[in-house]
């Protein structure tokens, strides 16, 4: 892959990162840890109006808020993985803008990382974060 065409995607991702971390950062995180979300006029979660259980991605907008403003643990505590996704949201805005500027085979490089025990490992994660907001929710933690 070329230079030109190497910075062009991460010039994309950079934009891509940008936006999702300048609206994390003008949210006001919810003190409750769900909610965010419905200050971009989401509607409320569905699953807690039907099953009085917060969804899998439950508080991922509160985590990414708290983490924008730099509150890791607040984030981490609204939704483990919503914290995890905003650092690496973070890092690949840094990654990024380093592509960009040197033309960098880095990006690509970070890519390879992804492999069946990485989506295993995620996936493990979403149903830890996802058991944890359903305790927390429940007031059992």
């Amino acid at each position: 892959m070329s230079s030109a065409a190497r910075r062009l995607i991460a010039a994309v991702v950079a934009l891509c990162c940008t936006v999702v971390l300048g609206i994390a950062a003008w949210l006001e995180p919810s003190p409750t840890g769900i909610g965010t979300h419905m200050q971009l006029h989401a509607p409320p979660c569905g699953w807690i109006a039907i099953a009085d259980m917060p969804c899998p991605t439950c508080g991922m907008t509160t985590a990414f808020a708290h983490a924008a403003d730099g509150h890791l643990i607040k984030s981490f505590l609204a939704q483990p993985l919503g914290c995890i996704l905003a650092i690496s949201t973070a890092m690949a805005w840094l990654v990024s803008i380093h592509v960009i500027i040197t033309g960098s085979c880095l990006g690509h490089a970070l890519s390879r990382l992804w492999s069946a025990r990485t989506a295993w490992a995620l996936g493990a994660a979403v149903v830890f974060a996802w058991a944890y907001k359903i305790a927390s929710y429940k007031g059992w933690i």
